[in-house]
């Protein structure tokens, strides 16, 4: 019985964890634009999410081009930027302040 129990709350614990760290943030969207992005595409924050809606970033998103879209609004930008793992952190920066979501964010 005690077997089974220290497994579950192992299970659970990693479960936890790892729930925690899959999940974006536009905070951290937000600092790895400012980190990665702002200086190379010449513009802020704001410019860059208001340059489509939230529901046209989903899509990017949905179909795996936000990548591209990134390139193509900001040609210089290098590979190291839009590293597979900044990506969902982007899209939840870039979703959260479309240009109408009303939001408006510091940088």
């Amino acid at each position: 019985m005690i077997k089974i129990v220290k497994i579950a709350l192992t299970a659970l614990i990693v479960l936890g964890m790892s729930a925690t760290a899959l999940s974006a943030d536009p905070a951290k969207g937000q600092k790895l634009y400012l980190k990665n992005l702002k200086a190379v595409c010449g513009m802020t924050g704001a410019a860059m999410a208001g340059k489509h809606t939230q529901d046209e970033w989903q899509e990017l998103q949905d179909e795996g081009k936000l990548a591209d879209e990134i390139k193509k609004i900001c040609p210089n930008v290098k590979g190291g930027a839009l590293k597979e793992k900044y990506l969902p952190f982007y899209y939840d920066f870039f979703h959260e302040y479309g240009s109408d979501s009303g939001n408006v964010p510091s940088c």
